[in-house]
């Protein structure tokens, strides 16, 4: 058996793509469609997870009602766990006399943006605190939200399927019955915070004519150990506490979404099987219609794997070159888009794994797109692919 054949020259392969320039387009086009896909859906599923994956603290704790499983938004907790966590518990954090704790009011309401219809957001009523907790956020634009105002995040509007234009500040959303002018626009490094409306927590406790918190979130000291925290919500039975790292918290939420991250990934393969079967069929009229010269190749001493090789190079050519197209546009368009998802929004992200997932899907494309029609055609008699028209 032969270990080494003598293979087509490289620029065979080149020119044969000009040879034939509408079907080298076409076919150019039609994986560059399907693996800007593949980004959109990778960076859907990268949006995904970072936006979670940066949400929680390690040194941060939610405490809230027992029983609520991570349905933060239907807990009740005293409005004196306030004051009673950092007075019973050593080892939260502290500056200039002020206790990283910040007493929270956490709800999924109908939000109204202008004359659309209202629809399903997230509002958290706060106080000042929370700026030391929930350290990532950094108001962008705007100010602190003062009497009937609130401070919505730079994904709200997507949210909300509102424009720029309709959450500017100044610009009034209604919740809870009530109308508020936004005051600010904050950034959290791209958290799931940055879905969420905040206000004053005592406005938003009278809007509801409630006097309770639904979250007491906490961070801890460097020296500070998150058992005291647990033991302190197990101690107090009469407010019936738990408590779990916020980290912990958010991973929670990664499991629970991981069915939908499974169908994301579902839907790549699709629309890649889609792409193989679209570039088989293209490659198939094109290896049909070379018969006679790859006949020609065979009688001129080239061997079947050596003119298999060569077409394999024509598939991956056009789909590196697709692969690097779809790469920049998914760059341009594509990364940073805002998405709405579930309770909140996030941004695509086509990021380093994604950009390597997309273009390896592309080159898997060509390679595999150009393997069978190329075998079909060259177990073809050589003489009668010769006289083949």
């Amino acid at each position: 058996m032969t270990l080494f054949f003598r293979l087509l020259p490289w620029e065979y392969a080149i020119r044969n793509l000009f040879r034939r320039p509408l079907r080298t387009c076409l076919t150019f086009a039609g994986l560059t469609t399907v693996i800007v896909l593949v980004f959109v859906v990778v960076g859907f599923i990268r949006g995904l997870e970072r936006s979670l994956a940066v949400s929680g603290d390690p040194q941060t704790a939610v405490i809230f009602s027992l029983g609520m499983g991570e349905n933060l938004e239907y807990s009740s907790i005293p409005m004196r766990t306030n004051d009673l966590v950092p007075a019973s518990v050593a080892g939260i954090q502290e500056r200039f006399g002020q206790n990283y704790v910040s007493p929270e009011l956490y709800l999924g309401t109908q939000v109204g943006v202008g004359e659309r219809e209202p629809s399903m957001g997230l509002v958290r009523g706060v106080t000042r605190s929370a700026l030391l907790v929930r350290w990532r956020v950094e108001i962008e634009e705007g100010d602190w939200p003062g009497t009937g105002e609130v401070m919505i995040g730079r994904m709200a509007a997507t949210k909300f399927g509102a424009n720029e234009a309709e959450a500017r500040i100044g610009q009034s959303i209604t919740f809870e019955g009530r109308s508020w002018r936004i005051s600010g626009v904050f950034s959290a490094a791209g958290s799931a915070f940055e879905s969420e409306v905040w206000c004053r927590l005592d406005e938003l406790q009278q809007a509801m004519k409630r006097q309770d918190l639904s979250i007491v979130a906490v961070t801890l000291s460097p020296t500070g150990d998150f058992a005291d925290l647990d033991l302190f919500c197990k101690e107090r039975l009469d407010l019936e506490l738990q408590v779990m790292r916020e980290t912990d918290y958010y991973a929670g939420l990664q499991k629970d979404y991981r069915p939908i991250r499974w169908l994301a990934w579902l839907v790549v393969l699709l629309v890649s099987g889609a792409g193989v079967f679209a570039g088989l069929n293209t490659m198939y009229g094109s290896v049909v219609g070379r018969i006679p010269e790859l006949s020609m190749l065979r009688t001129l001493g080239f061997v079947r794997r050596a003119i298999v090789v060569s077409l394999i190079q024509e598939g991956m050519l056009l789909a590196a070159a697709a692969s690097l197209l779809a790469a920049l546009i998914a760059l341009v368009l594509v990364n940073g888009a805002a998405v709405r998802f579930t309770m909140g929004a996030f941004s695509l992200r086509i990021d380093s794994i994604a950009v390597l997932i997309g273009c390896g899907v592309g080159l898997l494309l060509g390679f595999f797109g150009a393997i069978p029609p190329a075998i079909r055609a060259l177990r073809m008699p050589v003489v009668d692919g010769l006289k083949s028209v």
